[in-house]
C-alpha cells in the first residue's frame, strides 16, 4: 500500500491536488460545523466535548485528500476502459459528501425550504452528526482499499 502511495504522490499535481482538497474540505467542514467562525472576527473554537466530531472532520478530510487524487490518477491510467473504473470514485464523493452533514448556518436554509419535511431532515442529520461522519469514513476507508487493490491489479503498478 505504501509503494501505491509513493507512485502515485510521487507525481506533484496528484500532491497539490491532496493538499488543496484537504485544506478546502477541512476549513469547510470546520465553518459548517461551526468551530470556524468568520464574521464578526476570525474565531476557531472548539468546544469542551466536541472534540471527537472535531477530529472525525480532520479524518475525513484526510482520507478525501488520500482517495480522490488516487482515483483521479486511476482514471488517468484508465482512460480507455471506462467499465473499470465506476465504483471506487462514486463511493469517494459519496463519502465526502455524507461527512459534509453538519447542519448549524444550512439547517435553516433547508428548514425554510422544504418545511416539515426540512424539518424533519434536518433533526435526522443533527442527532445522527456522528454515526454518518463514522460510515462517511468506513465508506472512504473501503474505497482506498478498492482504489489501492485496483491500482496493483487492473494498472500493473511496480515499485520503480
Amino acid at each position: 500500500m505504501v509503494e501505491t502511495l509513493k507512485i502515485v504522490f510521487s507525481n506533484f499535481q496528484y500532491s497539490i491536488l491532496a493538499i488543496g482538497i484537504f485544506v478546502s474540505m477541512l476549513i469547510g467542514l470546520l465553518i459548517l460545523s461551526e468551530f470556524i467562525f468568520i464574521e464578526p472576527y476570525f474565531i476557531a473554537h472548539i468546544p469542551q466535548g466536541t472534540e471527537f466530531g472535531f477530529s472525525l472532520i480532520v479524518i475525513l478530510s484526510g482520507l478525501s485528500a488520500l482517495v480522490l487524487p488516487m482515483n483521479i490518477y486511476r482514471i488517468n491510467i484508465l482512460k480507455n476502459s471506462k467499465g473499470k473504473m465506476g465504483g471506487s470514485v462514486f463511493g469517494s464523493f459519496i463519502g465526502a459528501a455524507a461527512g459534509a452533514c453538519s447542519c448549524g448556518p444550512v439547517g435553516f436554509a433547508i428548514i425554510s425550504t422544504f418545511g416539515s419535511v426540512g424539518a424533519t431532515s434536518m433533526a435526522f442529520l443533527t442527532n445522527y452528526e456522528i454515526p454518518i461522519r463514522i460510515a462517511a469514513i468506513g465508506l472512504l476507508a473501503l474505497t482506498y482499499y478498492a482504489t489501492v487493490k485496483s491500482l496493483k491489479v487492473e494498472c500493473k503498478l511496480k515499485p520503480r
